[in-house]
C-alpha cells in the first residue's frame, strides 16, 4: 500500500523528523483559505499522486506570491499528471500540498528497504540527493552506501554515524543526522513499511536537516495490525479493478496486453505470463485466485478480465493440489455461463482429479479450447487472441 507525500511527512513528524510546514488542499477554495497560513515567499506547490517524477511532469512549482500559489494550485487540481511512474494517461491530481520554501545548501538521499537476499532491512544513503537513485546506482555506484540492520539488535549508533559521514553531512550536523536516521528506521519498523524514501534530505543554509520529500510503501499483509496506516489508503489512486479484486480475495494486477490469465498460485501465474510472451503474446493481467478459490471468486475473476476492452482471449492454467481440478472445472463452467463469455477460452488443468475435471469441461455447453501442457496452452491462446 502506498500513501501520499503529505501523509508520509506526518508520520515522520511524529517520530521527530523535521519536515517543512505545509497544508494540503483538495479545492481552490481551501487553497484561498489555507495558503496564507504558510509563511513565504517562496512557496512550493506540489501535486499529490502515488508516483515519482512529479517535478518533471509539471507537478511541483516554486512560486513567489500567493497569487502564483493560487494559480499553480488551480492548474494542478484536476489535471492528469503524467510521469515515468504513471500510465500514459497519467494520474488525476485531487490534492495539492502547499509548503514553505527553504533555502537549500546541499541535498542527500536516504532510503530504507528490505533486502530479500540477506533477509534484513537495509538503510541506503547517498550524497547524490534530488536525483533518480536508480540512475546514480547505475552510473556511479560508489556513491551508494548500504547499511544492513540486524533486526534483533536494531540500529547501531556507530554504523549510523558512518553512514551520515558517507552521505556528506557536515560534521556539526552528524550527531543530529544519526538521530534522524535512527528515527526514520524506527518509523519504518513500527509501521510495517516495506519502503521509506526521503529524496532529498537537505541541509539548509541555516544548517538544519529537513526531509523535503517522503515516500512510504507498506506491507499489505501487515495492515490488519496497523489500522492507523490502513486508514490512510486512498482508493482514488489505485486501479479500480485491483481494488475490486482485493475485496473478493483475488490478487490482480492490470497489464497492457490482450490475453487474460486466471491461475492458481503466484509462481505459476508469473510462469504463465512468461510463456505467453515467449510464444508472442502479451498478458492482460496477473491474476492469482489462490489455492481454494470458490465459484464466486472465479466468476468475479472473469468479470474483472472482461472489463478490459483490449481482451482477446483468456487462458486458465490450474495445477490442482489442494484445489481439485473437478471443483475448478465446475466453477469455470458456472462462471462462464454467468458472465456470457464472448472471447476464446483456453483451459489447461493438471493435478488432483484432472481426468474428471477435463470430462466436466468437455461435457459442458461452453466453448472451451483444451490444452494438456503449458506450452500447448500458450500457443493456442496466442493463436486465439491473434
Amino acid at each position: 500500500m502506498k500513501i501520499h507525500e503529505y501523509q508520509g511527512k506526518e508520520i515522520l513528524r511524529r517520530y521527530g523528523v523535521t519536515v517543512p510546514l505545509g497544508v494540503v488542499c483538495r479545492s481552490i477554495e481551501e487553497v484561498s483559505h489555507l495558503a496564507p497560513t504558510i509563511m513565504g515567499p517562496p512557496w512550493v506547490v506540489k501535486a499529490q499522486i502515488h508516483a515519482g517524477g512529479r517535478g518533471k511532469g509539471g507537478g511541483v512549482k516554486v512560486v513567489s506570491s500567493l497569487e502564483d500559489v493560487h494559480r499553480a494550485a488551480d492548474e494542478m487540481l484536476g489535471m492528469m499528471l503524467v510521469t515515468h511512474q504513471t500510465s500514459p494517461d497519467g494520474q488525476q491530481v485531487r490534492w495539492v500540498l502547499i509548503e514553505e520554501g527553504v533555502a537549500i545548501e546541499s541535498e542527500m538521499y536516504l532510503g530504507i528497504v528490505i533486502d530479500r537476499v540477506s533477509q534484513r532491512v537495509v538503510i541506503i544513503g547517498s550524497a547524490q540527493g534530488g536525483m533518480d537513485i536508480e540512475s546514480v546506482a547505475a552510473s556511479t555506484p560508489e556513491h551508494i552506501h548500504r547499511l544492513p540492520v540486524d533486526p534483533s539488535a536494531g540500529v547501531d549508533d556507530g554504523n549510523v554515524a558512518w553512514l551520515s559521514k558517507k552521505m556528506g553531512i557536515p560534521p556539526d550536523l552528524q550527531h543530529e543526522a544519526a538521530e534522524l536516521i535512527s528515527s526514520v528506521y524506527e518509523a519504518f519498523w513500527e509501521s510495517d513499511a516495506s519502503l521509506v524514501e526521503i529524496n532529498p534530505l537537505i541541509v539548509t543554509k541555516d544548517q538544519r536537516l529537513i526531509a523535503l520529500d517522503a515516500k512510504f510503501n507498506f506491507d499489505d499483509s501487515a495492515l490488519f495490525r496497523q489500522p492507523d496506516i490502513a486508514a490512510l489508503r486512498d482508493l482514488d489512486e489505485e486501479n479500480q479493478d485491483e481494488v475490486d479484486a482485493s475485496a473478493h480475495g483475488l490478487n490482480y494486477i492490470a497489464l497492457d496486453g490482450s490475453i487474460g490469465c486466471l491461475v492458481n498460485g503466484a509462481g505459476l501465474a508469473m510462469a504463465t505470463m512468461d510463456i505467453i510472451k515467449f510464444y508472442g503474446g502479451e498478458p492482460a493481467n496477473f491474476l492469482d485466485v489462490g489455492g481454494g478459490a470458490t465459484t464466486e471468486q472465479v466468476t468475479e475473476a472473469f468479470k474483472l478480465m472482461l472489463r478490459n476492452e483490449s481482451l482477446r482471449a483468456i487462458l486458465v492454467n490450474i495445477f490442482g493440489g489442494i484445489m481439485r481440478c473437478d471443483v475448478v472445472a465446475k466453477g469455470l463452467v458456472s462462471a462462464a455461463r454467468e458472465v456470457n463469455l464472448d472471447v476464446p477460452l483456453v483451459v489447461r488443468l493438471e493435478g488432483t482429479n484432472v481426468e474428471r475435471g477435463r470430462e466436466i469441461l468437455a461435457e459442458s455447453d461452453i466453448e472451451i479450447i483444451p490444452a494438456a501442457t503449458m506450452a500447448e496452452a500458450a500457443e493456442k491462446v496466442v493463436a486465439a487472441a491473434g
